[in-house]
């Protein structure tokens, strides 16, 4: 604007009124799109970010992958090399390898099923999302676990826990999605940044993160039916950052409530489980 008005400063009084409201207009097209162009990178970083998180995630499960041949791989090969030496109890030995095997077909298997419901169910939630939403939701999934981080913006009122009326349009087709997954536990978790509380209800950020929870994972049950022997309400004030918290931005990222929901610890325990027992090798006498 300064540039605009300088100019029409040195130009004197030849610009017509007309000519001075194009040029007005304008300039704000160009702020609009230079804004527009800002939340499209952010929104670029963001997706980014949890692409190279999964990336990184399917790398160590390979590694892990390989670490389990190369050990089996290398029992096998000390067992031949004792046969050579002495007689020694091959049968037993390729029982073992075969139940390992069978063990790690099943891990890559289950793996991929919950990876496959993960995305599933990552798809279906930002396919609902609108554009709008999207910049304010942000879904990833890591290690078999779907993490939902809501603005506090979007969900409450200004410095108050009370959910807003922009919120249950979104909170809707959260509350549609766990609906959808009755095997999954959820976890709402509150967060803060920095900044006290100053309120004659709320102590400090702790009570603030807590109550927060507690009020989405009331809306999920009175308004949107969801069980809640499977909800938990908790908050970790400002001792979980995901920023920095001395710039405004940092603030804004940290100020989030997220809901985690996470396979059942019956269904982990079930895979333990199978995991076959290992028996010893003995000599042929």
């Amino acid at each position: 604007m300064s540039i605009l008005t300088a100019s029409l400063f040195f130009t004197g009084c030849g610009v017509s009124k007309k000519t001075y409201i194009g040029l007005q207009t304008e300039y704000k097209n160009l702020q609009t799109q230079y804004q527009d162009s800002q939340l499209q990178l952010t929104e670029s970083r963001t997706r980014i970010k949890s692409l190279e998180d999964q990336l990184a995630s399917e790398r160590q499960n390979n590694a892990d992958l390989k670490a389990a041949y190369a050990a089996l791989q290398g029992s096998l090969d000390k067992s031949i090399n004792q046969n050579s030496q002495g007689n020694v109890n091959i049968s037993k030995l390729v029982d073992e390898i075969n139940a390992s095997n069978k063990y790690i077909k099943h891990l890559v298997e289950t793996k991929n099923k919950s990876d496959s419901l993960n995305l599933v169910l990552t798809n279906n939630l930002t396919r609902s999302l609108s554009r709008e939403e999207l910049q304010e939701v942000d879904v990833q999934v890591l290690k078999g676990v779907v993490y939902i981080s809501l603005a506090d913006n979007m969900l409450y009122k200004s410095g108050s826990y009370e959910i807003s009326d922009r919120a249950d349009m979104t909170l809707s087709k959260i509350a549609k999605i766990i609906q959808d997954y009755r095997d999954y536990e959820v976890l709402i978790e509150g967060n803060t940044d920095t900044d006290p509380i100053s309120k004659p209800n709320i102590r400090n950020n702790w009570d603030l993160s807590t109550l927060r929870a507690s009020s989405v994972v009331q809306a999920l049950q009175t308004k949107y039916g969801v069980d809640p022997k499977r909800l938990t309400a908790g908050g970790r004030g400002e001792y979980n950052p995901v920023a920095d918290n001395s710039t405004a931005l940092g603030k804004q990222r940290n100020r989030r409530t997220q809901i985690i929901i996470t396979p059942k610890l019956d269904q982990f325990m079930e895979l333990i489980d199978k995991a076959p027992e290992p028996t010893e090798v003995t000599p042929v006498q």
